[in-house]
């Protein structure tokens, strides 16, 4: 029975009650030594967001994903669908990556860097501190009738909420359309680019939805990241742990009193207070063990080396630590399943990295037109192609020439050599004419050179096609 009673917290959450309404939560403003540093993380990670779009590498934005025009531009270096293959890799290490990372340091990911904590808690909820004030004002005027008060502050925190949404949305469409094309749909007006506005303003109202109501169910309930936890996590995960060996003591927790001693009582640190409750912007007590709606944030481990503090206790009742460190003493350290996804990891990476080095400037397809058959003589026979040569580069390819590299013959580009601007596509119409004696079957594979200025830059191969008998 006692063991039921304990676990029950597990079939339900914080956020919802009984008859299944919303618990709205209220966290105590956080202060301390962890919360000091994620602000300051998330203060670098927001100046990189805003600026990453407006930030130019020889003309390319640093980061811009243009799924509309297939523009892609990864610190500066742009991708195009051609190199698909690429973001398949890269997703496989992000993949890899996340898997070692959650299994060694659990979630701290959410806590520190995840853009859903740092816009709810850094900006969002500083917001709303600064109008409503802390834990017992909000309570206090959510219960309150609909006031004077009470209407001045909502007002304003939803209209500060909704232009904060309103200045999220525009960053976020850098990112798609490219910063040029948003600066200037804001210099025309908005009038001159209804349909874009209106997108903008959905974008808007959902960024306004999740981080002025939704809030924390997203984390909850939407990221699957936290879901993973189940599978990923072990007893040698590092995570925001509660030590329930020093704070439950032999007799468990009870509140703090004057000159009791509490060793000979049997009972452990923990004084509950439940600051750690309070200030949990998910509603969880840590004290549980681990949870799925733990974002590993560090708040209740600055209060309760608060309380510490104050009753006389050493500091790190709740800390970062592992189960079997708490449990076992245990350190850390690296087990076969670490090792193998350490191992794979480090494959992956070196099998990206060895495709960026090899990675082509230009990407060249010469295909035979569709419906055209070869065209033959008493001593040659010639074919017909498309061509379509991509620049990936940020400058020009100038005096761009075709030749054939396997066989001997002549290649006639319709128009003359190609001049092709940077990041851009160009295409064109060849003829390539081969003598009948250099041929030995009715289809040919052809190795063509694409030459820059006399410089071969790019190799692809073709097909040609003749009679069934050359000779």
């Amino acid at each position: 029975m006692e063991k039921e009673t304990k676990e029950r917290f597990r079939d339900s959450i914080a956020t919802i009650d009984e008859s299944g309404k919303r618990n709205f939560i209220f966290p105590k403003k956080p202060k301390g030594r962890f919360y000091n540093y994620r602000t300051i993380v998330s203060w670098i990670l927001l100046a990189f967001l805003i600026a990453a779009p407006f930030i130019k590498i020889k003309g390319n934005q640093f980061l811009l994903f243009n799924v509309l025009e297939r523009k892609f531009h990864i610190f500066g270096f742009p991708f195009w669908p051609q190199d698909f293959h690429l973001l398949v890799i890269s997703m496989l290490v992000s993949v890899v990556f996340i898997i070692l990372f959650t299994v060694v340091f659990g979630r701290i990911f959410c806590g520190w860097m995840c853009p859903q904590t740092i816009f709810m808690e850094m900006v969002f909820r500083k917001v709303e501190y600064l109008i409503e004030g802390d834990r017992a004002k909000q309570i206090k005027l959510d219960k309150q009738k609909w006031d004077a008060e009470k209407i001045r502050k909502r007002i304003l925190k939803w209209f500060i909420f909704f232009i904060i949404s309103f200045i999220i949305s525009n960053v976020f469409l850098a990112y798609i359309i490219g910063s040029d094309n948003v600066m200037g749909y804001i210099t025309d007006g908005p009038v001159a680019h209804l349909s874009t506005l209106v997108y903008l303003l959905v974008f808007t109202g959902v960024f306004y939805f999740v981080f002025a109501w939704f809030r924390e169910q997203v984390c909850i309930i939407v990221c699957p990241y936290g879901r993973l936890q189940g599978v990923l996590l072990d007893n040698k995960s590092i995570n925001v742990a509660y030590d329930f060996v020093r704070g439950e003591g032999e007799n468990g927790r009870k509140k703090l009193r004057k000159d009791e001693n509490r060793d000979e009582l049997g009972y452990g640190d923990c004084i509950d207070c439940k600051q750690c409750v309070q200030v949990c912007p998910t509603g969880i007590d840590i004290r549980n063990g681990t949870q799925l709606e733990c974002i590993n944030c560090t708040a209740c481990i600055d209060a309760c080396d608060d309380i510490m503090d104050k009753s006389g206790f050493d500091r790190g009742l709740i800390r970062y630590a592992s189960e079997d460190n708490i449990e076992k003493k245990e350190k850390f350290k690296f087990n076969a399943r670490l090792i193998a996804y350490s191992v794979i990891l480090t494959i992956l990476i070196g099998v990206l990295v060895t495709m960026l080095f090899l990675r082509n400037d230009v990407e060249a397809t010469i295909l035979r037109l569709p419906g055209q058959t070869f065209q033959s003589t008493d001593t040659t026979i010639k074919n017909v192609y498309t061509v379509k040569l991509i620049n990936k580069t940020t400058e020009a390819i100038e005096d761009v020439e075709i030749k054939l590299i396997s066989h001997k013959g002549t290649v006639d580009l319709v128009g003359g050599n190609l001049n092709i601007a940077k990041q851009a596509l160009q295409g064109g119409t060849l003829f390539i004419e081969i003598n009948k004696k250099d041929l030995n079957s009715s289809k040919e594979k052809l190795e063509i050179g694409i030459y820059s200025k006399g410089k071969l830059i790019e190799t692809t191969k073709t097909n040609f096609m003749g009679p069934i008998k050359i000779k």
